[in-house]
C-alpha cells in the first residue's frame, strides 16, 4: 500500500496555485484619499467608485493616479 505525502490535508490556505495578491498588493485602497498628479503634484479628493486613472488633473490636465501609488516604501 502507497502512502501519499499529504503534510496538512484539509488545512490549506486555500490561496490555490500562485496564492495571488494582484494588483496594489493585494489590498485595496477604499473610499476616501486622494488623486494625486503624478507630472505637478496637484492633489484632488478621491470620489468613491471613479478611478482616478480617468480624472485629468485640474491644473495641467495630465492624467492622475491614486496617492498610495506614488509613495515610496
Amino acid at each position: 500500500m502507497k502512502h501519499s505525502r499529504v503534510l496538512n490535508p484539509g488545512g490549506g490556505k486555500g490561496l490555490g496555485r500562485g496564492g495571488g495578491k494582484g494588483r496594489n498588493k493585494g489590498g485595496a485602497f477604499g473610499p476616501g484619499g486622494f488623486c494625486v498628479c503624478a507630472k505637478c503634484g496637484e492633489k484632488a479628493i478621491h470620489r468613491q467608485g471613479e478611478k482616478c486613472t480617468t480624472i485629468k488633473c485640474p491644473k495641467c490636465g495630465h492624467t492622475m493616479v491614486r496617492e498610495e501609488l506614488l509613495i515610496k516604501k
